[in-house]
């Protein structure tokens, strides 16, 4: 038996989630216990959880009876949702990824109140719709509901702490460097040079290490009820296009040259989430100076002090860049 304060992780084996267990692990302090939340609790990444000495219990958002009893004794839990989970075709007939974010969001917040948690970190996005306003300038989607989706439902989810009671903290996140893993990276144009073709024009985009939004909430945890009923909004960077190209080029030792598309090219490459991201891209461009104003990175070092710069987590996935454009 322990008498730290217990939080309980939601997507504990997921990037944010997995993050902040593994902080509370490593913490020096030891000030946390974990309870890890996972739909498996016999996976490979579950199991290692257990090893590592995480107490690892199933739970899943679509069931709130399973969160009410997970969250059974917590003092804070952490809470995010998965827009781009892996769904059947019955499922995405049935409901919306927006339409599902928003019953699972409801079903922790009712099992965080009804468990009494006195700490609720909700990672959660901006909702673009007042940006963008009433104009068609940029495509609706989702029967015209939202704008991005991925980020308007989880901005239209806040409300539902706030509607049940519940003390949270709004933790808004952005652009993860992973991305530059995952297909958004350099790549080789027909005379073989490298070029970075990210929607953001000229305006900078703030970007954040995965692992660093989950140390980040631990620092949130640590400092009590200072945050409670706040938005704190996280980046590790704010860099243009071609400040990602130039660390990009340093790391590769060639030349990288940022070439934006548009926005309505990028709409037109045709692959499933092309319109949507497209929006959230021109998002970022416009409304940028709000955007990055609001990371404060200087608070964001204090909760986190090992908050990676882009030219720290490009040193430290040397050999996974360099992958992706060999």
């Amino acid at each position: 038996m322990t008498d730290k304060k217990l939080i309980a992780v939601v997507g504990a084996t997921g990037s944010q989630g997995g993050g902040l267990v593994q902080a509370i692990l490593a913490d020096p302090a030891q000030r946390f216990a974990v309870r890890a939340l996972t739909r498996n609790a016999q996976s490979e990444k579950s199991l290692a959880l257990v090893a590592a000495g995480a107490e690892v219990v199933e739970a899943d958002l679509d069931d709130e009876a399973s969160l009410r009893k997970a969250f059974d004794g917590v003092h804070g839990a952490y809470v995010v949702t998965n827009y781009w989970v892996e769904r059947s075709p019955e499922q995405e007939a049935a409901q919306t990824r927006a339409e599902m974010e928003l019953v699972q969001v409801d079903n922790a917040a009712r099992a965080a109140k009804d468990a009494g948690v006195a700490h609720v970190i909700w990672s959660t996005l901006e909702d673009t719709r007042p940006h963008f306003g009433e104009t068609d300038r940029v495509p609706s989607l989702d029967d015209g509901r939202y704008k991005v989706p991925h980020f308007d439902a989880k901005g239209e989810a806040n409300e539902l702490f706030t509607k049940y009671g519940v003390s949270t903290t709004f933790l808004q996140t952005t652009f993860y460097f992973e991305a530059i893993k995952q297909g958004m990276g350099p790549v080789r144009g027909e005379d073989g040079k490298l070029v970075l073709t990210l929607p953001m024009a000229d305006q900078p985009l703030s970007g954040i290490a995965a692992e660093d939004i989950g140390k980040t909430a631990l620092g949130i945890f640590a400092r009590g009820n200072e945050f409670i009923g706040q938005t704190v909004s996280i980046a590790g960077d704010h860099l243009t296009g071609k400040e990602y190209a130039a660390a990009l080029s340093d790391l590769l030792g060639e030349q990288v040259t940022y070439q934006p598309l548009s926005w309505d090219d990028y709409r037109g490459l045709g692959f499933p989430m092309a319109v949507e991201l497209a929006n959230m891209f021109q998002f970022y461009a416009e409304d940028s100076a709000r955007f990055t104003g609001d990371r404060d990175l200087n608070l964001v070092r204090e909760l986190n002090p090992t908050l990676q710069s882009f030219e720290t987590w490009l040193k430290l996935h040397t050999d996974e860049v360099k992958s992706i454009v060999n």
